[in-house]
């Protein structure tokens, strides 16, 4: 049994996961500014590989540099650790977001939104079914539901979800979303053994190496309009490196079905700042209020379930 630690619990816990997700949240409208300010078409998978690639890397970089410097020395796993950082890797960076970027340049930031938001729900499936490091009960199931309703309601407009489905398209986000629950759930376990700040930034490094030379071996190249697509480039790092630092850092004190409710923010986020970058209309205050109501609802019906397990 581990000592009670500060990041088992509120206050803190919420504004960490809140911070995260507000973080997340940001990804998807830079990731598309970033497509624009790089000059990267919706079929030059190469290039958005690469893209992905140097972003990751650069954040495992960021992360390292500033964990060592906070610690006073250099952060690394342990050797017999290492395979954590190779399947991590695999699993979080290259595979969760190969799919991911793919998926987004294919798929219309509205319905890209709901289905990221939907990671909170298969979170706690896996996390319950396939992990089986905690269990299901009528409270989680309810409060997953009320939270899929707040993503849904903060993302529909008039026209709803139209459109119809691409495997390149939704069909990827999709497979990104359970390769994310996965990875939460491989998270879980190995920072029980492992510094889940090495194990964050060890892997981005190796995913992001990996993804970065793929693209590049596949003909992609990366050509900054000006200095601004440099400045997105880095804030995606740099928002990667908070954020899955954090996590993992929550992950391993908490259950998963305690923070996860929290992923439901994310597309709350994404839209506001949709709404601020690009001046897209349909997303009225009255329907995002309503969805922050239904997603925090569904964070105290999932507490309230895990609290049942106690």
């Amino acid at each position: 049994m581990q000592k009670t630690s500060r990041l088992a619990g509120a206050p803190l816990v919420i504004v960490l996961a809140v911070l995260c997700n507000a973080l997340w949240g940001s990804a998807i409208p830079f990731i598309n500014l970033g497509y624009a300010r790089f000059a990267i078409a919706a079929d030059d998978t190469a290039t958005q590989i690469l893209f992905a690639g140097c972003r990751f890397f650069l954040a495992g970089v960021l992360t390292i540099l500033f964990a060592s410097a906070a610690r006073r020395r250099f952060v690394r796993p342990r050797r017999e650790n290492a395979h954590m950082v190779v399947k991590l890797g695999l699993l979080q960076t290259v595979a969760q977001y190969v799919l991911f970027y793919i998926g987004v340049a294919h798929t219309a930031s509205v319905k890209g939104a709901i289905i990221q938001g939907l990671n909170a729900f298969v979170s706690i499936l896996v996390a319950c079914y396939l992990f089986r490091t905690e269990r299901m009960n009528r409270l989680k199931w309810l409060g997953g539901l009320v939270g899929v309703a707040g993503v849904v309601v903060v993302n529909l407009s008039g026209e709803g979800m139209g459109g119809g489905m691409r495997l390149t398209g939704e069909g990827f986000l999709f497979l990104s979303m359970f390769a994310c629950a996965c990875s939460a759930g491989a998270i879980k376990r190995f920072s029980q053994r492992e510094d889940p700040v090495a194990l964050s930034g060890w892997q981005f490094m190796f995913g992001g190496a990996a993804m970065a030379a793929a693209g590049f071996l596949l003909g992609g190249r990366l050509h900054p309009s000006d200095a601004g697509a440099v400045a997105v480039l880095l804030y995606l790092a740099a928002l990667s490196a908070v954020a899955y630092t954090l996590w993992s850092v929550l992950l391993k004190h908490n259950p998963v079905s305690r923070i996860a409710p929290y992923m439901f923010l994310q597309p709350v986020f994404g839209v506001l700042l949709s709404l601020a970058l690009y001046s897209s209309a349909g997303v009225s205050l009255p329907r995002c209020l309503l969805a922050l109501v239904l997603v925090s609802l569904s964070i105290v019906i999932v507490g309230r379930g895990q609290q049942q397990d106690g």
